[in-house]
């Protein structure tokens, strides 16, 4: 098997990693539900590489993505569902009927128009998908109702700020935030009760009833969950890299070193950051 520039050629890769006894063993495995995350993952490592400029890694990363279409069309296949052609082939149709300005005849001759015309097509494709999914019998449709607005494409925190603003507009709302605070320790006490049963499936349930819970005191005092956590995920980092560079100066290693002393080190990083703000 050499590499191509080929589309097929890693269609026909896929096929192999997915052949049931020549196949490698964690592929065969796989299913849309665990193939889910790395998907997702994925995508926010090509916007990586574009926040970052680096063009190297933007064309391996959208390998990476475009792996992942392959994987999902596959394990589609094999269940009888459809194909990578198919896939190509809606995106391609929808592309055409979204733009007959451009490969047909049309009078939408302005960015405005344009848009007008492209919402008409949309109401027209999301009619058609309702009736596909009725003959299926999928009858649940989260994209309608008041929240049907919100994408479930966002992530997560994201997802659950703007749920929340929407409900927030009919007045589904907490009046102030401190009696979210309550929420969040009764989401907390809940989440204790799950712990000491051992059901996972509880524990994840509970886990995401508090988060949600922080999201919307997040929302009440004006502070963006996403951009809250992305602080801290940079400060931990920051921090991190302090135990390892203050280790490291000693001749220790991570490996080696105990958390008592990795917490000494991480209250220093606290302590040099407090004075750093206070000047």
């Amino acid at each position: 098997m050499q590499p191509s520039k080929d589309i097929s050629r890693l269609i026909e890769i896929m096929a192999a990693l997915r052949h049931p006894e020549t196949g490698c063993p964690w592929d065969i495995v796989q299913n849309f539900e665990t193939i889910k995350p790395y998907t997702i993952e994925e995508a926010y490592e090509v916007s990586d590489a574009i926040e970052r400029g680096d063009m190297d890694d933007l064309c391996d990363e959208l390998g990476d993505l475009l792996l992942q279409v392959v994987f999902h069309a596959r394990m589609a296949e094999e269940a009888g569902e459809f194909s990578f052609g198919d896939v190509v082939n809606a995106i391609t149709a929808k592309m055409i009927r979204r733009h007959p300005h451009v490969f047909a005849r049309s009078a939408a001759d302005t960015p405005d128009a344009v848009k007008k015309q492209w919402d008409e097509i949309k109401q027209a494709e999301k009619r058609e998908r309702t009736e596909r999914r009725l003959k299926r019998g999928v009858t649940e449709d989260f994209n309608s109702g008041l929240l049907g607005s919100v994408q479930r494409s966002f992530p997560a925190l994201t997802e659950a700020l703007k749920l929340q603003e929407r409900a927030a507009k009919v007045g589904f709302d907490w009046s102030a935030p401190e009696p979210i605070l309550d929420k969040i320790e009764e989401e907390i006490g809940e989440l204790r009760v799950a712990l000491r049963e051992g059901d996972r499936a509880k524990v994840s349930d509970e886990l995401g009833d508090l988060i949600f819970a922080v999201v919307n005191i997040g929302r009440h005092v004006k502070a963006d969950p996403e951009q809250a956590v992305r602080g801290t995920n940079t400060k931990f980092r920051r921090r991190f890299s302090h135990i390892e560079q203050v280790l490291e100066a000693e001749g220790e290693t991570l490996q080696d070193a105990t958390l008592e002393r990795m917490e000494e080190i991480w209250q220093a990083a606290k302590a040099i950051e407090r004075a750093i703000v206070a000047e």
